[in-house]
């Protein structure tokens, strides 16, 4: 296997729930950088909301695309530190992956070709002195700066069968008998958009659908936020490859009061669309 050291200009991804108020990033970048100066950082994000797993997972598997090549990507959401459960690095050919057992590392997991699973056990590629609290700047964040060095992948820790690896529960959408496409609410942005798990591969012909949400009127699905009036509501396909239901120069959270984990439908225009959002072939 390729050793991700070969690559002169070595990257890593950071990923966590830390945000950016304590100094939780910036001690893993100061070890990263203190056992790899040649590295460069790039911040996915750290504003995963506390815990949230699936986000976490979420904005792993829609970030994959776009990752440099040969990137070595550390993905911290983990309320399990400190527990039994494994941290983990795979490796694709094309990237690593480290973080934790918990169904975070689910899209990499699911991709075929993977060549590489361990469980990250060498104390030598960690910090002398660990925290039961804090493996991504003791265990995750010291491990990817020495695979940036040319540390071997293998001797990471000890090979794990990768279907034994916690996978998360599907989390899409759901395609009803009469063609309704049901899902919910994943997030909401920071610009107030709230976020859904339908994927807006099952509905490429946008004006063949309306977008339906408790407390809102039914929403024609549009290319952008330009097919609306400012201050109107709009659903339309977002850059997350799902669709979202935000407001032109304004925040649908605070309009609709709609919450994470609401139900949304989208039902062809087919359909009779009633007064109160109730649907009738």
């Amino acid at each position: 296997m390729k050793s991700f050291g070969e690559n002169p200009d070595p990257v890593v991804v950071l990923m966590t729930d830390f945000g950016v108020k304590d100094t939780y990033v910036g001690q893993m970048k100061a070890v990263i950088l203190s056992i790899c100066p040649k590295v460069h950082i790039v911040d996915l994000t750290h504003a995963v909301t506390p815990q949230h797993v699936v986000l976490g997972a979420f904005f792993l598997e829609r970030s994959l695309p776009f990752l440099p090549p040969h990137s070595i990507v550390v993905c911290v959401v983990d309320p399990g530190v400190g527990t039994a459960r494994k941290p983990l690095a795979l490796s694709t050919g094309c990237h690593t992956f480290l973080g934790p057992d918990n169904g975070l590392l689910t899209p990499v997991l699911e991709m075929t070709g993977l060549r590489g699973c361990v469980s990250i056990t060498n104390p030598d590629i960690m910090l002398p002195e660990r925290s039961s609290t804090f493996h991504g700047r003791d265990i995750f964040s010291p491990a990817a700066a020495h695979l940036a060095g040319g540390f071997p992948f293998w001797k990471l820790g000890e090979p794990e069968d990768p279907s034994s690896c916690v996978r998360l529960p599907s989390r899409g959408c759901r395609v009803k008998a009469d063609g309704t496409i049901e899902g919910n609410v994943l997030f909401t942005d920071h610009f107030g958009n709230l976020v859904t798990t339908i994927d807006t591969s099952l509905c490429l012909n946008h004006r063949e659908w309306f977008t339906e949400a408790e407390g809102i009127p039914p929403l024609p699905l549009v290319e952008t936020y330009g097919n609306a009036q400012e201050g109107e509501l709009l659903a339309y396909g977002g850059s997350f490859g799902t669709v979202e239901i935000a407001v032109r120069n304004g925040s649908a959270a605070d309009r609709t009061g709609i919450q994470n984990g609401s139900q949304v439908r989208l039902v062809r225009r087919s359909k009779t669309v009633t007064g109160n959002g109730e649907t009738k072939a």
